[in-house]
């Protein structure tokens, strides 16, 4: 059994290294909020049990080993299910989800889980547009970009946006900017990097900083996609 905080660990390492490569200490301790030593020495127990979960590369970071990534993927899955219950069946705003499954996801029976998964129809997605691993590990494929990365003129649909940040999220309800919404970029303010984007359903054009575009995934529209 591991703990809540080795738990933790093996989750950031795997959004950390989703699209490959390493993970640095500098950048695990400040998504978990402790110290680079801290970091270092729960990297080391990882890589030392057995069966191992990270491999550790002094100075160079680390990366999850084949069980640790099963193990994080799992972590995921109980995370991402208990948000979609918590706002689907319980009407918790999705501001607040995030921080509830956080706690709850160490305690999730697979007992549970499976009745959570029938519970919601088996979704894809959980409220932020994060895709629900399946109960083998694999995911639902999908191919997304940044929303900065959209060229002007070109339209898409939001796909999946940041779920730890609850003033952010408020923002982006408020805008009409959730996971489904349709969206154009429009272009670039001169000079201050402001992106402005037209979201279906506003009457007024939207300017959004590029920190938030970088952030909020899109999904391109193709001409079938679009009805």
């Amino acid at each position: 059994m591991l703990s809540p905080s080795s738990e933790d660990y093996l989750k950031a390492l795997y959004e950390l290294t989703e699209q490959g490569g390493r993970a640095l200490t500098g950048g695990l301790a400040r998504r978990l909020g402790v110290s680079p030593a801290s970091v270092t020495g729960m990297l080391r127990k990882l890589a030392a049990v057995n069966p191992q979960l990270v491999v550790y590369h002094r100075h160079r970071g680390a990366e999850l080993s084949p069980e640790g990534r099963r193990k994080a993927v799992e972590i995921l899955r109980h995370h991402r299910l208990l948000e979609t219950f918590l706002h689907q069946e319980l009407e918790i705003p999705w501001d607040q989800i995030h921080a509830e499954a956080d706690r709850l996801e160490h305690s999730l029976s697979e007992a549970v889980e499976d009745r959570l998964a029938d519970r919601l129809g088996h979704p894809t997605v959980d409220p932020h547009g994060a895709l629900i691993p399946h109960k083998d590990g694999t995911l639902p494929v999908r191919t997304e970009l940044p929303l900065a990365g959209l060229k002007p003129g070109e339209p898409a649909r939001v796909a999946q946006v940041p779920d730890e940040d609850p003033a952010l999220l408020r923002h982006l309800d408020e805008i009409g900017l959730r996971p489904g919404a349709s969206v154009t970029m429009l272009g670039r303010e001169p000079f201050d990097g402001v992106l402005r984007i037209r979201i279906a359903g506003r009457e007024s054009d939207t300017l959004l900083g590029m920190r938030v575009a970088e952030a909020v995934s899109v999904e391109r529209l193709t001409e079938s996609s679009r009805t």
